[in-house]
């Protein structure tokens, strides 16, 4: 006894013929000569291994998170020059009187003459 095909889902993807081969980002497809475009140049159609079909979304790209990488190292020396500016306005607000009276000292001793 025969069993019906499974239905599909509409709007699902199409899974390829069994003949096509793809590139694992999905961009090109194997002719068996040379690697070809599965995607068209304004990205509207996608080649499916026997024709033309309009491209629902464009599969996602698997970068190498450079753009991530960047984002973070930046985040990271912003953060870490904040909390300096944090840690030299506290100083500065607890230590301020005693700084300012340490100058004062060594300029007074600058200006004074020495004793005979």
């Amino acid at each position: 006894m025969e069993q019906p095909p499974s239905p599909q889902t509409p709007g699902a993807p199409q899974p390829p013929p069994a003949g096509s081969r793809f590139s694992p980002d999905g961009f090109w497809w194997w002719d068996g000569a040379t690697w070809r475009p599965a995607y068209s140049q304004d990205r509207l159609w996608r080649w499916n291994g026997q024709s033309w079909v309009p491209a629902a979304a464009t599969p996602a790209r698997s970068g190498s998170g450079v753009g991530l990488a960047i984002g973070l190292t930046v985040g990271a020396f912003a953060l870490v020059l904040i909390l300096v500016v944090v840690v030299v306005l506290v100083i500065l607000g607890t230590m301020g009187g005693q700084i300012a009276n340490v100058f004062s000292n060594v300029a007074a001793a600058l200006n004074s003459t020495p004793s005979p």
